[in-house]
């Protein structure tokens, strides 16, 4: 019984008050009568938990859940047991799960309980009683239970009753009604007075057994008491505490055979995890209920079955039986062994088999609790027969496997994934574990990132600390020198730091099944697609790479038949399997994942001739899965790059064989076409910076990088830096290629468009000028870079306000780009949209208009409509509309734009900040005033925050929204530009 557990029930009737016993989180058992009430529930049930003397009290509302209230008020004679469930959890002491008892045999057993904590008379309870002890007698005259012979504490008040005799005028009870009676450590029953016939009233027990028989209260104690809690009854007699049940005789519990291992230095409790087992524990149907813990290597499912071990012995169990369980024969000797600690009948110690199965057969059928620990299990198909069984619900089996096989999964068992350490568990282990010997001073801020870098593996955090402890090494200078290329697993995760007797070096440790994973692989091919996916994002990559004919063709080399889809899928889940990996279709498009350290040990363990030829292969399967948009793929896109990064930084420089490998092009133009221009101008700079060291800076593929950085510069409207990288890469693509090289073409292209950005349109059109001559002259007239060229020139006259130049080039531009390349040809759309916006600039609304609104239809049609072209298409409808007074038109065409360029390209992207200036504007215009305020001043914040406070669309933001706010306090007119 414990103290903390103890519970004052009170309800909103007169002297409505009442003992109860906490027997789960969010569960009270106590009588039935103290919640009924003359024919009716009770009005507001209050519960207090705890006791004065132990600690704190804790208050909770609470109603009752059986008998169920919606099936009406029980009869007067019904059993007089009730369960209240509490409004929230009430946190549970240590000392374990409820067992139940059921009282037998003809001798008095001792009981005791406990009513109402003295305390409740302070506040006016008519409480006459709190401590209960004494004999219970099995053999007893009172119907509904057992009588509880108990003498009154306090003593009852006395005074002259009608025939003079010195009696009680009181209830000497009060208080008591609802106390949980315990014998021998088991709730037997509710104390309730006997108000029947009796010259005296007494105390009685109304029997747990009959509410347990019952399938609500059953279930609900099952389900939701205190972790271990089932619904088994034990019997109880006064012989002893600790019957040995036949077979056993001599036997002193509690047995613990194995022995369980010791829990490591700092060991985390992982809470979520040993929540999850022990409601799976206590919450399902079957009578034993079996948890497979899987998980690779170092993830710590030892460590936790262990802690679950110690807990038990702790909570009172009276068998563990810790068998290591990677052979077969391993379990079947300490089944064995158990049984000969236990003295069963017919363990003879001559057959250890027969003596295992003994075992077995008891476990099925005893009261007493156990619990079986299966460690490791490597062959899950021989412990067919060897798996234990409880019929009587008191025993349970915890199994730990590397495995992924269903056959762990069969016979009502239940897996629970084991996963690494949270980023608070390895913090809080790193800290523990440091501080606890004394160099708590080698924790920095590089702690996170050092349990990062480890994956947040249970094993190598231990190892990396014992490392750290042994070498006097900070969290910074550990991080440097695991993450040195030149350091090894093996060193920085050396043997000599395994203090707490792991037994294995960590390449071993987490490479262990693959010799089993080899054994089982008829193709031959495990290891190579292993080998393949160490390359890529330990994070996952999509599982269609897997079917891709550069993979494919690859993995045909390095077997002995040509590789097929079905094959490689195949492969894939036997390494699954065997837990090397994780495949699972559904999480696409990281449907194949591995831990980082298991990569590197693989990486670690390839033979360096190998790795470029598995570097290309996989370059190009990812090139083979990339769509050709990626605004339709966004996170497909966003995937592949993860994995391009990791396939370069994997295999360093051998995707430069021949030049820039096309994939490396192909992510960082992904990052540009996603118009993440800072995140495209830090891809570029390490790529351009690679190419100068590896390649030189006069090779073509340098340049190329240099020019897409200065691109990337251009898109997160960082003109100035744009602007100077293309002034020299222009000077040096003359100096290299000549004047009229094409590349010098597209140079001083390039460096026109930065200019206009800038608003230097001049030295724009003086550029673009002299490109349209030259490409006329080099390329042709209708070459697509000399219609780009003069498509460029239309739109720097268009921003100079030469409007009809820019309109005469732009109709002669659509002719000829429809003749050249098609009326739906991208280019084509685009010079249609180009002179819709110079229609209106010119004030020919109703043309431009009618353009727009067949281009937004075109472009959707053949684009799509997310594309990014298709959404600028929109912006310029709903322009012409606001320009032509269609302002409800435009602004229902603005709304949807900022919500798909939000979706689509982010709430920070230069595209959608526009948007809604554009769309403050038409509220301007609509008269919505507060709106096209409060959206502006969040422009304004966006620009600060995203480009600066000095950047020019920031001071235009901030000026737009200063004029918005001056015309407001004049005469409300339209301010926006």
């Amino acid at each position: 019984m414990d103290p903390q557990r103890l519970v004052w029930v009170r309800t909103g009737e007169p002297d409505g008050s009442g003992s109860g016993y906490l027997v789960g989180p969010q569960l009270v058992l106590t009588a039935l009568h103290v919640v009924r009430d003359d024919g009716r529930w009770a009005g507001r049930v209050a519960v207090r938990v705890g006791h004065p003397h132990f600690g704190k009290l804790v208050e909770r509302r609470a109603e009752v859940c059986w008998p169920d209230p919606q099936a009406g008020i029980p009869p007067e004679d019904a059993l007089d047991i009730a369960l209240l469930w509490l409004d929230e959890p009430v946190a549970a002491a240590a000392d374990g799960p409820i067992r139940w008892g059921r009282p037998g045999g003809t001798a008095r057993i001792p009981f005791k309980g406990a009513g109402l904590p003295a305390f409740a008379a302070d506040e006016g309870s008519n409480a006459q009683f709190e401590d209960l002890h004494g004999e219970l007698s099995v053999v007893s005259t009172s119907l509904p239970g057992w009588v509880l012979d108990c003498p009154v504490w306090p003593a009852p008040a006395y005074s002259a009753g009608s025939d003079g005799d010195g009696r009680h005028d009181e209830r000497p009870w009060a208080g008591a009604s609802g106390s949980a009676i315990f014998c021998h450590g088991r709730i037997v029953g509710v104390a309730v007075e006997d108000n029947r016939t009796m010259d005296w009233r007494r105390l009685h027990a109304a029997p747990i057994h009959e509410a347990l028989s019952l399938p609500g209260f059953a279930r609900l104690v099952a389900r939701h008491g205190h972790p271990g809690t089932t619904a088994a009854l034990e019997d109880v007699t006064g012989e002893s505490a600790n019957r040995v049940p036949p077979g056993g005789d001599g036997v002193a519990w509690p047995v613990e055979v194995g022995p369980v291992p010791a829990l490591a230095s700092a060991f985390q409790p992982r809470s979520t995890l040993r929540d999850r087992i022990e409601s799976a524990r206590s919450g399902g149907r079957s009578v034993v209920l079996t948890q497979v813990l899987s998980g690779g290597g170092g993830f710590g499912k030892t460590q936790l079955a262990a802690a679950c071990a110690t807990d038990a012995l702790a909570q009172g169990v009276d068998l563990v039986v810790w068998a290591s369980a990677t052979e077969t024969q391993q379990v079947i000797t300490q089944y064995a062994q158990a049984a000969a600690d236990l003295r069963l009948p017919g363990a003879t110690r001559q057959d250890p088999e027969a003596d295992a199965r003994a075992l077995l057969r008891w476990l099925a059928t005893t009261s007493r609790r156990w619990l079986v620990v299966l460690d490791d299990i490597a062959h899950p198909a021989e412990m067919n027969g060897w798996w234990p069984a409880s019929r009587t619900g008191t025993g349970w089996v915890l199994a730990t496997t590397r495995l992924n096989d269903a056959l762990l999964t069969g016979g009502r068992r239940t897996r629970i994934d084991i996963d690494v350490y949270s980023p608070e568990e390895a913090d809080a282990y790193l800290r523990e574990r440091l501080d606890g010997d004394g160099v708590g001073h080698l924790l920095d801020d590089r702690a996170a990132d050092l349990a990062e870098a480890l994956g947040h593996l249970p094993l190598a955090l231990g190892l990396a600390a014992a490392h750290m402890i042994n070498e006097d090494l900070s969290c910074s200078a550990y991080l440097r020198r695991f993450s040195d290329r030149r350091t090894r697993l093996e060193e920085a995760l050396p043997e000599s730091a395994d203090t707490e007797g792991y037994g294995r070096q960590i390449t071993v440790a987490l490479l262990l099944s693959l010799d089993a994973a080899r054994a089982a692989d008829d193709s031959g091919l495990a290891v190579h697609a292993l080998r393949l996916v160490a390359l890529l994002d330990p994070a996952g990559h999509p599982h269609s790479l897997w079917a891709t004919p550069p993979l494919l063709d690859h993995l045909s080399a390095s077997g002995t038949t040509p590789a097929t889809p079905d094959q490689a899928h195949s492969v894939l889940r036997l390494l699954h399997r065997y837990a090397l990996i994780t495949y699972n279709t559904r999480d696409d498009p990281r449907g194949v994942r591995v831990h980082a350290l298991t990569a590197r040990a693989v990486r670690e363990n390839t033979p360096e001739p190998d790795l470029t030829g598995h570097a290309d292969a996989v370059a190009e399967a990812l090139l083979h899965v990339w769509p050709e948009v990626d605004q339709s793929h966004r996170e497909l896109a966003a995937v592949l790059r993860a994995n391009t990064d990791a396939l370069a930084d994997q295999t360093q420089d051998r995707l430069w064989h021949d030049g820039i490998h096309p994939v490396l092009y192909r992510a960082g133009h992904s990052v540009l076409d996603a118009g993440l221009g800072n995140t495209a101008a830090a891809y570029w700079l390490r790529l351009a910076d690679s190419a100068e060291r590896i390649l030189g800076g006069d090779n073509p593929h340098t340049l190329n990088a240099r020019a897409s950085l200065a691109a990337s510069y251009w898109l997160a409207e960082r003109t100035s830096e744009a602007i100077a990288i293309e002034e020299q890469l222009l000077t040096d693509t003359e100096q290299m290629l000549g004047s009229d090289h094409p590349s010098t073409l597209h140079a001083r292209a390039s460096l026109a468009a930065s200019y206009y950005q800038a608003g230097r349109t001049d030295e724009a059109i003086a550029i673009e000028e002299q490109v349209r001559t030259d490409s006329e002259r080099l390329l042709g007239h209708d070459h697509p870079r000399t219609l780009s060229a003069r498509a460029n020139l239309a739109a720097s006259y268009w921003q100079a306000g030469r409007t009809d130049e820019a309109i005469a080039i732009e109709e002669q531009v659509l002719v000829d780009r429809e003749r050249v390349l098609g009326h739906d040809h991208p280019d084509t759309l685009t010079i249609r949209a180009n002179l819709a916006a110079s229609y209106l600039q010119a004030g020919r609304t109703s043309e431009a208009i009618s353009i727009a609104e067949q281009v937004v239809t075109d472009t959707e049609r053949v684009l799509g409509h997310d594309h990014p072209d298709t959404l600028g298409t929109r912006t310029n409808l709903g322009a012409s509309y606001r320009q032509a007074g269609r302002t409800d038109e435009a602004i229902a065409i603005e709304e949807q734009v900022l919500v798909d360029r939000e979706r689509v390209l982010g709430h920070d992207h230069p595209e959608t900040l526009n948007t809604r200036h554009n769309l403050a504007a038409s509220y301007w215009q609509a008269g919505r005033t507060d709106e096209a305020l409060e959206l502006l001043r969040r422009v304004l914040a966006d620009r600060e925050r995203t480009l600066g406070h000095d950047h020019p669309r920031t001071r235009l933001a901030r000026s737009n929204l200063a004029a918005l706010q001056d015309r407001i306090r004049d005469d409300g007119s339209s301010a926006l530009s």
